[in-house]
């Protein structure tokens, strides 16, 4: 992707132009312009659109100031994420660099935890469209559950998850920009109105206590959940060491720009406490009643309809986010082998996905989006906590095992992290049980999952696949003949490629004497580009020849 070309596009308005220039880029590699979409993409939904009426129920109309102090902890977490995303760029970003830093215990709690967190992100997304629906449905005189049409737009974008739909992107970029722009438009024409109070905002900040500041700032913590997320997909993006730490930051710093302004112009150009409902309830459209306050009820109908747009958008990418840690944690035999098993038809791993889509419904039904946000924010705090404490880690154990390399490395390093860890703790504090209890269960269940299940499998993987090695290697023209046929056998999809469960059934039909676990860590290691499927041929070619080339 062209950079310059691109933004002249964004500049223009250009929607199909920029969809095409990041098509092609996913389709190879995600450069950094990508990756800040797909970043951003992923925050802006649920973090603008319903976010700010529940901050102002907690401090008034000083709620960009929330929104900073946000940005002010995630930093500490952000920039330590840089860091050891520059030294380790790899799939599955922030649950790789727990477990290798504190262990499968650890592991496992992050790894679940982070599930649960993007779990509930995106459930939050699809319960807070519900307020812009009604808006829809109340112009138009239609009558919708919008629960039913909530899990309606779950089950769809399942099963887009589950058909591994290539051009998800290409979907989530248009409405992105084109939201963002109409959005920034109005805010834009908020400015000049002549009721507009830019002193409204700041004095609601300065008159709020600081117990109401730091509770609204935990709780709009989980809006910048994409800072997190981005890393996930380390092993799609080119030149990872630079774009993946540049992409981190600047997603941070456009972001908070994005709220702090828009939610300040919010404030100051409508009067009152209208972030209320006239039954005393939290509104849960915020940006449409500023658009309809400030314009009319045409246009804040548009903006409702790119709101439920938007936050869908974002649910398909967090369901697609959160089903990848359990399906990375299978491969590090911290789960069942089920959870590891690509679809052969469409080579998605299908079973972390339904799990995902079913546990997002019973949220969406069980949970009050206030407390969904809170479980979700509560996990994400303890998160940035451990991140920051992760890079003391790396960079004490480098002296001894000398194989951390970052190309970024941390500012102001360890006063830093040392600010982040303070100033997470405090909020995980301030934000009261539900905070605490997002964070609470994540260890309990995860502590459960290990000792009943992944400290009974998890093995050195290197062992035995170096055992492996040895004995795939050099192999007579007559064993090599029957390899190619047993493997091929296995391919039930037809594609040239092998899921788990094929090559599983190939090893064993050729008489290779391992146990199930030391299959899934020779698996894994073949298994470069982490997709889930290996390529029959390339695998053969470069096993056999292992040793000859030694």
């Amino acid at each position: 992707m062209d950079l310059k070309s691109t933004t002249g596009k964004l500049i223009r308005g250009d929607i199909k132009g920029i969809a095409k220039d990041l098509s092609g880029t996913l389709e190879r590699s995600l450069g950094l312009v990508g990756v800040i979409i797909i970043s951003l993409a992923s925050m802006v939904g649920s973090g603008l659109f319903v976010l700010p009426g529940f901050a102002a129920a907690i401090m008034g109309p000083g709620i960009w100031f929330a929104y900073f102090l946000a940005a002010i902890v995630v930093l500490p977490g952000a920039i330590s994420k840089a860091e050891i995303s520059s030294a380790i760029p790899k799939t599955g970003g922030t649950y790789v660099y727990l477990e290798r830093a504190y262990g499968p215990w650890f592991g496992t709690i992050s790894g679940l935890g982070l599930w649960a967190s993007f779990l509930l992100k995106s459930a939050f997304a699809l319960i807070g469209f519900s307020a812009y629906l009604h808006a829809v449905s109340y112009f138009f005189e239609i009558s919708v559950n919008t629960t039913t049409v909530a899990l309606y737009a779950l089950v769809l974008i399942t099963g887009l998850n589950i058909l591994g739909v290539k051009k998800i992107k290409n979907i989530q970029t248009p409405i992105l920009v084109v939201t963002m722009i109409g959005v920034c438009l109005i805010a834009a024409y908020a400015l000049v109105l002549d009721t507009t109070d830019f002193g409204r905002p700041w004095q609601g900040a300065m008159d709020a206590s600081f117990t109401d500041i730091a509770s609204a700032s935990a709780f709009v913590f989980v809006a910048y959940a994409g800072v997190i997320k981005v890393t996930a997909i380390g092993g799609e993006v080119k030149q990872p060491q630079r774009n993946l730490p540049s992409s981190i930051l600047v997603s941070l710093v456009i972001a908070t720009l994005l709220y702090c302004v828009l939610t300040y112009i919010m404030m100051a150009a409508v009067p009152g406490e209208w972030w209320f409902n006239a039954d005393g309830s939290t509104n849960e459209a915020p940006i449409y009643v500023f658009v309809d306050t400030i314009l009319n009820n045409e246009i804040a109908v548009i903006i409702a309809t790119l709101a439920v747009l938007t936050m869908i958008s974002g649910a398909l990418a967090g369901l697609l986010a959160s089903s990848r840690f359990l399906f990375a944690m299978a491969r590090d035999n911290l789960l069942p082998t089920a959870l590891e098993n690509v679809n052969v038809k469409y080579e998605t791993p299908h079973w972390p996905i339904i799990i995902t889509g079913l546990l997002m419904a019973v949220a969406i039904l069980q949970l009050p989006v206030e407390d969904v946000a809170k479980l979700a924010s509560g996990f994400q705090i303890m998160v940035y906590i451990l991140m920051c404490g992760t890079v003391f880690i790396f960079r004490r154990s480098n002296k001894v095992h000398g194989n951390y390399h970052p190309t970024f490395n941390s500012p102001l390093y360890p006063l830093m992290q040392f600010w982040g860890i303070l100033a997470g703790f405090y909020l995980l504090y301030i934000m009261g049980s539900k905070g605490v209890l997002g964070a609470g269960i994540a260890i309990i269940i995860g502590t459960i999952t290990y000792f009943a299940y992944g400290k009974k499998h998890s093995i050195d993987r290197i062992t035995p696949f170096q055992t492996f090695r040895t004995l795939f290697a050099n192999p007579t023209p007559t064993e090599h003949e029957l390899r190619v046929k047993v493997f091929h056998a296995a391919d039930m999809g037809e594609k040239n490629h092998l899921n788990f469960q094929e090559f599983r059934h190939a090893m064993k039909t050729l008489n290779f004497d391992f146990t199930n676990d030391e299959l899934r860590g020779i698996f894994h290691f073949a298994d470069d580009d982490e997709d889930g499927v290996i390529d029959i041929d390339a695998f053969i070619n470069a096993y056999e020849a292992a040793l000859e080339e030694q």
